[in-house]
């Protein structure tokens, strides 16, 4: 898999553009806490708001990821676009909050699945700010067991895809 990083500038932007639309598209995500101990994972609906530079969640007054955010606010996010074999990992500063005029914004038809509406006053917000972004993007299981069935014939190392990572 070919590597680039901030240190080869040509294909930033577009990693920057590819990691936004894929945590867009793909929605939930596993968003990763650190207790102190170790990490807690789980899987959360991101609304995504690059114009913002932002990515928010609405999630419930309890749960152990509000505390651990407040003592270890850096979390990471990883998508899995796993049909087309791309995948994309944020890291940031998330912070928790009570903002009930954005969770009125933010709030869709699916979140009636958790709460009765957008006045529940048990919902909180919880908003990324995107540090550094990372992306696998390698092509599909067809495309990538024919070069593995040529890398085995050969021994040749397969070309699987591009990995970027950079700074967001």
């Amino acid at each position: 898999m070919k590597e680039r990083s901030d240190d080869n500038p040509a294909p930033r932007a577009e990693v920057v553009d590819r990691i936004w639309e894929l945590a867009k598209k793909i929605d939930i995500c596993m968003f990763t806490t650190w207790d102190g101990h170790q990490q807690r994972s789980r899987p959360l609906s991101a609304r995504v708001r690059r114009d913002e530079g932002v990515i928010y969640f609405l999630v419930d007054v309890s749960g152990a990821k509000n505390g651990q955010l407040e003592e270890f606010p850096t979390v990471s996010l990883a998508w899995v676009d796993s049909g087309g074999h791309k995948y994309a990992v944020i890291a940031g500063e998330a912070a928790l909050s009570n903002d009930r005029a954005k969770i009125a914004e933010l709030w869709s038809d699916w979140d009636k699945v958790w709460w009765e509406d957008a006045n529940d006053p048990t919902i909180r917000l919880i908003t990324v700010t995107p540090e550094d972004g990372e992306l696998w993007d390698s092509p599909n299981a067809v495309v990538a067991g024919a070069k593995m069935l040529v890398a085995a014939v050969t021994g040749a190392a397969p070309e699987m895809g591009d990995n970027a990572k950079v700074k967001l």
